[in-house]
């Protein structure tokens, strides 16, 4: 099958795919840091309707960069697969602690966007993965543009710790689609089918949901 040509399909594309997580379409958007997730995860949200996106963001924290996983199956995807709203309170990287409360409604599509969104224990309960395809340096920079030098201490520490993450836990192999920003259409983006992978089963994990129920 082909890669959608627009965004405007692929959003298309998404609303149409079986459910993954109880009624719930998850699908994940991941790529390095400064690769443009978050404002890819705005416009695919806007273009189906409002649907609700969570940022692992704010589920991660400064003692837990990567050490999210019990946290989101926890307080996302076992509620979600239940039909009932997910809530969580969410991590502020600059007070350093958990918040305001986030409520998360099991909406048709729901984004999940952040570093590590197509990790292997969470692939299973996707209905889709995209992967915002930048060269890391490349979204590294762009990172540290956006963060200003109040931030360097910060991302001395992130990048060693993303290419441990991703060399132990690789995403972009299994991406359904590698979504590239082109610049144009601020910005356009060029869509591409990727390899794709098999959901493999999650460990140690007391709800199972699978694709289509």
């Amino acid at each position: 099958m082909p890669a959608p040509p627009t965004l405007e399909a692929l959003a298309d594309r998404l609303a149409a795919l079986p459910a993954s997580c109880g009624p719930v379409r998850l699908v994940g958007v991941d790529g390095h840091a400064g690769s443009g997730k978050t404002t890819l995860a705005r416009r695919l949200s806007k273009l189906l309707g409002g649907a609700p996106v969570l940022h692992l963001d704010d589920l991660a924290s400064h003692q837990a960069l990567f050490d999210w996983t019990e946290l989101l199956f926890g307080q996302v995807i076992q509620p979600l697969g239940r039909g009932v709203p997910a809530r969580y309170v969410a991590y502020d990287w600059v007070a350093r602690a958990r918040t305001d409360e986030v409520v998360l409604p099991p909406a048709p599509v729901v984004l999940i966007e952040g570093v590590g969104a197509g990790r292997a224990a969470l692939r299973p309960y996707l209905a889709c993965l995209l992967w915002a395809d930048m060269a890391p340096e490349a979204a590294w920079r762009r990172g540290r543009r956006r963060d200003g030098p109040g931030q360097r201490d910060f991302w001395a520490r992130w990048v060693p710790a993303e290419r441990a993450h991703y060399a132990a836990d690789p995403s972009r192999p299994f991406a359904d689609f590698l979504v590239r920003e082109t610049g144009k259409g601020h910005p356009g983006y060029e869509i591409r089918k990727g390899v794709g992978g098999a959901p493999e089963a999650p460990p140690n994990m007391t709800l199972r949901i699978t694709r289509g129920s």
